[in-house]
């Protein structure tokens, strides 16, 4: 806190003294500084990181709050990334330091207003909630319902319509500044790579700060609230613009689809026909089949999976383990690497500089049958063994040789790779 308020105080002065358009409390662009700093993040267009911009610290952050206040503050373009994904690309816009540190300001104005309003079941984006506690939710609710509705909004950042998420923040708040400065942020152009700028009518940058709190705004009243007055019989998770509805028959997921496709259409949304489909949640106990018996949710695959109960029989359950797609992004990863080229490298030093990736995977992945991760983490090992090849002239051109060292390397030190502290380990080969 001794912090903030030595930031406040770089706010100060003679000119901070003059009348002002809006009452900005110098302390709330103190604590948005702050939280962008923690965040990191790429510069945007201006080129000027966070870094950069400390060395001038004072002047930089009167200098926002003296033209938010007066209502002269304009922002830059949004620096646009591409992203490769399958099928294409993302859009990824980045705005530069200032403006994200505009951004929080707004965001922690809006935020607890607007969170508490949400639904119980709405989970990105917000405080105490997460992707872990979607995916339990739909997991329980996948053993008491048949069928699932699988949704997916086609485009959903880049096609929100700017009228109608203004009118859906005006309900919320009356203050002017955080209207004023959101219309802005809105209408920023693009600037890709070759220095061209994009004009914008509608969508949210993804990257944006304050992005995510319009977004799950916006889906509020398009979809949620909409779902509660129309269909509160049917629970559903909802993360961003993926949602799982539970059914009780095909018949009332075909009926639903077909109504949400109509609600969607006059929020000016529409779905992806590819991805969103009628699932049916096969396991021991439900018979019959269906076209679709599997779907994904924030990285996990949901389908029939061999399960053991308390008492040690198995039994076929419906259940969510690592998905394909996020296997094969973790190993293309791992592939990138390169381990065998560096026999120049400790087996410590390999630890120190991959762990940290090898620990965000297994600590996002390990939550639902985590044996699904250990075929891509014994091919790991099988990476480390042809370091070793390399790294030892005892081993070189053995493989068996390579894998035994490397196991008694990690019975010296058990928890020094994050797979191995899981319980892959070069002996399980």
């Amino acid at each position: 806190m001794s912090q903030l308020n030595e930031k406040k105080k770089t706010l100060g002065g003679a000119n901070a003294r003059s009348k002002k358009s809006s009452k900005i409390p110098k302390l709330l662009i103190a604590e948005a500084y702050e939280r962008v700093k923690a965040n990191q993040g790429a510069a945007g267009v201006d080129k000027i990181t966070i870094t950069d911009f400390d060395k001038k610290l004072k002047s930089n952050l009167y200098k926002l709050w003296n033209r938010m206040s007066s209502g002269s503050y304009q922002p830059m373009a949004v620096r646009l990334v591409e992203i490769p994904k399958a099928g294409g690309t993302r859009n990824l816009g980045i705005p530069a330091v200032i403006d994200r540190i505009a951004q929080m300001a707004a965001v922690k104005v809006l935020q607890p207003v607007i969170d508490p309003v949400f639904h119980e079941d709405s989970y990105a984006y917000r405080p105490n909630r997460s992707a872990h506690q979607a995916v339990e939710t739909a997991r329980k609710r996948c053993w008491r319902f048949d069928w699932v509705l699988d949704l997916d909004v086609s485009k959903f950042f880049d096609t929100i319509d700017h009228d109608l998420l203004m009118k859906a923040i005006k309900r919320h708040t009356s203050e002017r500044w955080v209207l004023l400065y959101i219309e802005r942020w809105l209408k920023v152009p693009y600037e890709d790579k070759e220095g061209n700028r994009i004009e914008r009518s509608q969508g949210v940058p993804q990257g944006s700060v304050i992005g995510p709190i319009l977004a799950n705004l916006y889906m509020h009243y398009a979809f949620d609230e909409w779902m509660k007055r129309n269909y509160g019989h049917i629970v559903f998770e909802r993360y961003a613009d993926d949602a799982i509805c539970h059914c009780r028959s095909k018949d009332e997921a075909e009926r639903l689809q077909a109504a949400i496709v109509k609600r969607l259409a006059e929020c000016k949304l529409t779905l992806n026909e590819g991805k969103t489909k009628i699932v049916y949640c096969k396991d021991d106990l439900r018979q019959g089949a269906w076209v679709n018996e599997q779907f994904d949710f924030l990285g996990f695959t949901f389908r029939a999976r061999r399960s053991k109960n308390k008492r040690g029989k198995y039994f076929i359950n419906f259940s969510p383990a690592m998905s394909t797609k996020a296997r094969k992004k973790m190993s293309a990863e791992i592939r990138s690497w390169n381990l065998q080229e560096r026999s120049d490298k400790s087996l410590q030093d390999l630890a120190n500089r991959f762990n940290a990736k090898l620990q965000g995977f297994i600590g996002y992945f390990s939550k639902f049958y985590k044996s699904e991760m250990y075929p891509l983490f014994q091919r790991l090992n099988f990476r480390l063994a042809h370091w070793a090849e390399r790294k030892f002239k005892k081993v070189t051109r053995h493989k068996t040789r390579a894998i035994r060292l490397l196991g008694r390397m990690c019975k010296q030190e058990p928890n020094l790779f994050a797979h191995w502290r899981l319980g892959v380990r070069p002996a399980m080969i």
